[in-house]
């Protein structure tokens, strides 16, 4: 039997990890998960899975994937873009990075940039264990566009 890897719940519908593994993908599809995102560009560690195998991985058990892999130039529009065209759908998301906190940011400022209150995602991002109370400049930033 598969295990679920260990993930963060931000909402009913959105969960954050640390770095997955290809053989974390049968346990997250066992788990509901219908989107894998991948915010961590390749290459960012050694020994860090390929995105093309996670990629794979994802397609063999039948669950969609998107790479908005974001570096050290920080968040961009076109990140906040490909998240929202690639949720668009709906259905349980889980995005992952190095530690989840690429991941909690870049949800937390689409959120913001679609008028959502930035108390209240800093406040679920914090549920989550995520402290993004930092990143307010970010979420405004992105709230007035």
């Amino acid at each position: 039997m598969t295990e679920t890897p260990s993930f963060a719940r931000l909402s009913e519908d959105f969960l954050v990890a640390p770095q997955i593994t290809v053989a974390d993908i049968a346990g997250l599809k066992a788990a509901g998960v219908a989107l894998i995102i991948n915010n961590r560009p390749d290459g960012e560690e050694p020994g860090q899975p390929k995105a093309a195998d996670i990629e794979a991985a994802a397609a063999a058990e039948g669950v969609s994937y998107a790479a908005i892999p974001v570096g050290r130039t920080g968040v961009t529009a076109k990140h906040l873009d490909d998240f929202d065209a690639a949720t668009a759908d709906g259905g349980l998301t889980l995005a992952f990075c190095r530690s989840g906190m690429r991941s909690t940011i870049v949800r937390a400022m689409a959120k913001a940039r679609a008028g959502a209150e930035i108390d209240a995602l800093v406040a679920e991002a914090a549920g989550a264990g995520y402290d993004i109370a930092g990143q307010r400049p970010l979420l405004e930033a992105a709230r007035d566009g």
